[in-house]
């Protein structure tokens, strides 16, 4: 069963963040408290959202997605960023992934977002396998850049004074 999270997942959505960090060889990153999820998740403006994976059977959580919108400046129209998708390794090829996937594509749909875009690490061979089988495009000629720590306060600290406008204005 997929279904939206709430605030009660809070606990087990930041266990699994924590479990893929460890799988991404990246534990030490994962410091997202539950509080600071629950605010970016539940809070009065929701920075993401969240689909829990059920298994039929037992009811165990075996999974999530968490994902935000995007905008293209080239379509002018929305778009889904799938930030985490994660199944947990003892219900690994029960399709729990796929049904994740699919049930983000037709929220895509639902919305009329064009693009359905996500990050896989380049050695993760069986999940980028995977996503070949269901005819992803893997856009080689992109580089992520990341900008964190003192670099990023460093290139903060010479902004401009920014303007706001009125409307009216």
């Amino acid at each position: 069963m997929i279904r939206t999270a709430t605030a009660h997942d809070v606990a087990e959505i930041r266990t699994m963040i924590r479990e893929l960090a460890a799988y991404e060889r990246a534990v030490e990153q994962a410091r997202a408290s539950e509080e600071q999820l629950r605010e970016a998740l539940f809070g009065e403006d929701p920075a993401a959202f969240v689909l829990i994976v059920e298994d039929d059977a037992t009811g165990e959580t075996v999974g999530f997605a968490l994902w935000f919108p995007r905008f293209s400046t080239w379509t002018g129209t929305r778009g889904m960023h799938l930030e985490d998708l994660y199944v947990r390794p003892h219900a690994r090829g029960g399709g729990h992934g796929k049904a994740l996937l699919a049930a983000l594509a037709a929220i895509c749909e639902r919305r009329g977002y064009e693009r359905f875009e996500w990050w896989v690490l380049a050695w993760n061979e069986p999940t980028i396998d995977f996503y070949k089988s269901l005819g992803v495009d893997l856009l080689d000629e992109w580089t992520v850049c990341r900008l964190t720590g003192e670099p990023l306060k460093a290139l903060a600290a010479q902004a401009p004074p920014v303007v706001t406008r009125s409307p009216a204005s």
